[in-house]
């Protein structure tokens, strides 16, 4: 797999306003903050009726065949390509109801997606699951031998999921020496544990490129090849790869480069709560606990590296937030986008790199562009895409 390379000159600014983005209305509960997904026995493969999957190629349909409003998807692509868009494309019931691609793109022209990737890291630790190569709540230690007997004995896999896990962050650290490190696994693995995990929320890239160490270890696979033969294959993502860094580490914070077709394949398969065609690809449980509640009171918008549209205090992700402040009578309460349902949810990356899951009106947006930092006009976001669900479907 290629590595991943960005030009020195946009690390800083590009990856904090990453973070930047994604605390506000557009780019990364409570109830669940201890409870894990329990691990699955074999996948069920007997789910019947399969929901709506695509095949080996897409079906695509006119809008109103699926209940959605042509006109106001062509006024949504508008939008979409004033806001630098490459591609932006609305799927229901497994099928392309709208597809639009600009800037010298088409179907197989694949991008890099940046923070959704961590969206498929999520997912591949779920299959480690279900197949029982791990559980969530096993100290990540258990494959870091440089954690045991630390601080950092006690972060658990699911700490490294939820950004709760207290590992050592900052902006230099995370946007600046770790993309510059050639070995981005060994130089996370080897920052501090300056707070308890549990106790502090950021997003702290760092922290989630060790589950590569996590994932090879559990699995006894290169994180490349297990992605390619558990998710990509299985789900025709012909266009898709995930990168690796100068030492030929799958980067699992950012690197994976796709299409939107493939990305839209991926939502299908989280709309559909991980069945595909009738197999049972990662268990239905494991989204319960990525997509189906908080992973943290620190933050009501943020699963298990996918962002939720759950109610309640929502975190800045260029400063650490603690359990302190969440619990002062004062604390502000929001959703990311408010006219939108609670239980939408998305993969997001610099730029507004989107996948858009919403299983009440059973739609996947997808939409790529631009990866610049500050981009003038701004990119299409997710309150943009959270417009086909508010305004494009018709009543039942």
């Amino acid at each position: 797999m290629p590595p991943t390379w960005i030009p020195r000159s946009a690390l800083i600014a590009a990856l904090a306003l990453a973070l930047g983005a994604c605390s506000s209305g557009d780019d990364d509960d409570t109830a669940a903050a201890t409870e894990e997904t329990p691990a699955t026995s074999a996948p069920d493969t007997t789910l019947a009726p399969a929901p709506p999957t695509p095949g080996a190629e897409w079906e695509v349909v006119d809008p109103a065949a699926v209940g959605l409003d042509g006109a106001k998807l062509e006024e949504l692509a508008d939008v979409a390509e004033a806001g630098k868009s490459n591609c932006f494309l609305v799927v229901r019931d497994g099928k392309i109801a709208g597809e639009w691609y600009f800037r010298d793109t088409n179907e197989h022209s694949a991008q890099e997606v940046f923070s959704a990737s961590k969206s498929f890291a999520s997912t591949l630790v779920g299959i480690a699951q279900d197949d029982g190569d791990l559980t969530i709540s096993q100290p990540a230690s258990t494959w870091i031998d440089e954690w045991k007997g630390t601080p950092a004995d006690a972060v658990t896999v699911r700490n490294l999921l939820s950004n709760d896990s207290g590992r050592e962050w900052s902006l230099a650290l995370d946007y600046v020496q770790m993309l510059q490190a050639e070995d981005r696994t060994a130089f996370a693995v080897g920052l501090g544990q300056p707070d308890p995990p549990g106790t502090v929320w950021v997003y702290n890239n760092s922290a989630i490129q060790t589950l590569q160490r996590v994932l090879q270890g559990a699995t006894g696979e290169e994180v490349t090849e297990f992605a390619e033969d558990r998710l990509f294959e299985p789900l025709g993502m012909r266009d898709t790869d995930m990168t690796t860094d100068v030492a030929g580490n799958a980067l699992m914070f950012m690197g994976v480069q796709s299409t939107c077709r493939d990305m839209a394949r991926f939502g299908v398969l989280a709309l559909n709560r991980g069945n595909w065609g009738g197999e049972q690809i990662v268990s239905d449980a494991w989204w319960d606990g990525a997509t189906g509640t908080s992973s943290t009171i620190m933050n009501a918008a943020y699963g298990y590296l996918w962002w939720l549209n759950r109610e309640g205090f929502l975190a800045g992700a260029t400063a650490p937030v603690n359990v302190e402040v969440v619990e002062s009578p004062d604390a502000p309460s929001g959703q990311l986008v408010a006219d939108a349902p609670e239980d939408m949810f998305w993969a997001q990356g610099l730029g507004n790199q989107i996948i858009q899951v919403d299983p009440g009106s059973r739609t996947v947006v997808v939409r790529l562009g631009t990866g610049e930092p500050q981009p003038q006009p701004p990119t299409f976001g997710r309150n943009d895409a959270a417009r086909v669900v508010t305004e494009a479907v018709l009543e039942e």
